[in-house]
């Protein structure tokens, strides 16, 4: 069993969907009974991968036995498995709020959940660029499903967008992928780190044209400006559970940036080493500027939290712009934080909007809330967190990346990183007062469910624990930061065939 480990958070979700597919006229109670199970294993599975990488040793499992460069890799090591435990962190927030009755607005949420959990997870773990493409295309098609769940204009008019984009994003990554594979003769990330080191000088135009393709593409999945435009509305229109699940589709792309660009283009890689450093350092401070913006502008408080996961790829893409393995490290602690929070902020905005009758989510004026003294606190720490107050986990993500900014990166970042936050507090206060204190009439909302509690208690709860576990989370960190910036054990343990072949 311990040597099929690694493919579990793959074949887990797959055989949950189609066991739902197969209930889709079923019992309402056995798909959330089969969903949230799923979904809970798939925790225990991400915290066993964690406990199996958290040594340093790289491990791979070889798909039929054929062995890399030629077959199909998943690869376990510290940040795959971080990412693999955050999802499901995530996935179990957002899917036990969905049983509270959104997963029965529309057919086959909790299949199309899980598919989108397997092709996240495999992102994540996959050990080779046209795999990566294909578990892309599985999450993503999975999300179209998700994002018109329960029907409506403003969904169907954001998935007409979110489709169309990806669509295009989709042929623009096949076609890098094409040509690097031209160039290189191999699709899979370590070998093809190797090879770069001894690339003839007359394909390296083509490899800085596919890698620059490649960072277009990443760059549309994390909303990177001038790639962002798709999110506010397409995060703003979506399910609650959906939106809360879509937190963790950006960092897929940061993941990408991160994961391709540390070990294909290296130091190893020669003069075709840090391809992507100057232009996402740049980019990350726009990407913060017009998140920033925003922020301010935003009248929704679904649009608000979108334009806040904007906040925070700008900030882990600054993290990657400065490349350091302090930096790294910060970027990390901070992913984890932003992403559950955000997550528990989408649902949050559902159960206050469902309170407040036809104003909705809308910042206006709008009847009290029935439960509006939880809903508050809950509010508050949610606020705290992401907009990177102290005591709270966003302060401690901020702290740890502006005291990895060195020299000029200093000057930039710091200003415009804590104006950015300024600008949440803003924000926040504004949304706040608004959703608590103006307020007429009757207050006579729907009582929420437990299941709604749960899920962005879960959620928002993760702030605290974050200080709490700060030191051996961080710990973690600085040791996957330097295992990026090392990518040599990770090299030699995949092309010298040391993995779990079945």
């Amino acid at each position: 069993m311990i040597s099929h480990l690694i493919v579990l958070p793959v074949v887990l979700p797959l055989v949950a969907g189609i066991l739902l597919l197969f209930q889709r006229q079923g019992s309402v109670r056995v798909k959330r009974l089969i969903g949230v199970g799923a979904t809970l294993a798939l925790l225990l599975v991400g915290i066993a991968l964690v406990a199996r990488a958290a040594g340093g040793e790289v491990t791979y499992y070889a798909l039929g036995d054929w062995q890399p460069p030629f077959g199909i890799v998943l690869v376990l090591d510290r940040l795959s498995a971080l990412m693999v435990l955050l999802t499901a962190m995530l996935a179990v927030g957002a899917v036990v709020f969905a049983c509270a009755g959104d997963d029965e607005r529309g057919s086959n949420f909790h299949g199309l959940f899980q598919w989108q959990l397997m092709g996240i997870n495999g992102a994540f773990l996959t050990g080779d660029l046209f795999n990566l493409f294909v578990f892309f295309e599985v999450l993503l098609l999975a999300s179209y499903a998700l994002l018109l769940h329960g029907g409506g204009k403003k969904r169907i008019m954001s998935g007409v967008h979110y489709v169309v984009l990806n669509l295009a994003g989709s042929s623009l990554f096949l076609i890098s992928v094409g040509i690097l594979y031209g160039a290189t003769g191999t699709l899979n990330m370590a070998d093809m780190a190797t090879r770069l080191a001894t690339l003839p000088a007359e394909r390296e135009g083509l490899v800085v044209a596919g890698g620059l393709m490649l960072l277009v593409v990443f760059g549309l999945k994390a909303a990177i400006l001038p790639l962002y435009f798709w999110l506010p509305k397409a995060y703003a229109a979506a399910p609650a559970p959906v939106a809360a699940l879509f937190a963790i589709m950006t960092k897929v792309g940061i993941y990408a940036i991160l994961r391709v660009y540390s070990l294909v283009f290296g130091e190893a890689a020669g003069p075709l080493a840090d391809l992507e450093q100057g232009w996402v350092w740049w980019l990350s401070l726009g990407t913060l500027v017009a998140a920033a913006i925003g922020v301010l502008a935003a009248r929704d408080l679904r649009l608000l939290v979108a334009y806040l996961v904007l906040v925070s790829v700008g900030t882990l893409l600054a993290g990657i712009g400065i490349g350091t393995p302090a930096a790294v490290s910060a970027l990390l602690y901070y992913l984890i934080h932003t992403t559950l929070i955000t997550g528990g902020l989408f649902l949050l905005a559902e159960m206050i909007g469902a309170q407040r009758g036809q104003a909705g989510t809308r910042l206006v004026k709008g009847r009290p809330l029935r439960q509006g003294g939880w809903l508050a606190v809950l509010f508050f720490a949610g606020a705290i967190a992401v907009a990177g107050m102290p005591p709270l986990s966003g302060a401690i993500g901020k702290a740890l990346l502006l005291a990895a900014a060195e020299g000029a990166e200093r000057a930039w970042l710091w200003p415009i990183l804590l104006l950015s936050g300024l600008a949440a507090i803003i924000a926040l206060s504004r949304a706040g007062s608004t959703l608590f204190w103006r307020s007429t009439g009757e207050a006579d909302g729907q009582r929420l469910a437990h299941r709604q509690w749960f899920g962005v208690a879960w959620l928002i709860g993760a702030a605290p624990l974050l200080v709490v576990l700060a030191g051996p989370l961080v710990d973690y960190t600085d040791a996957t930061a330097e295992q990026l910036a090392s990518p040599e054990s990770l090299t030699r343990t995949l092309l010298n065939t040391e993995g779990d072949a079945p």
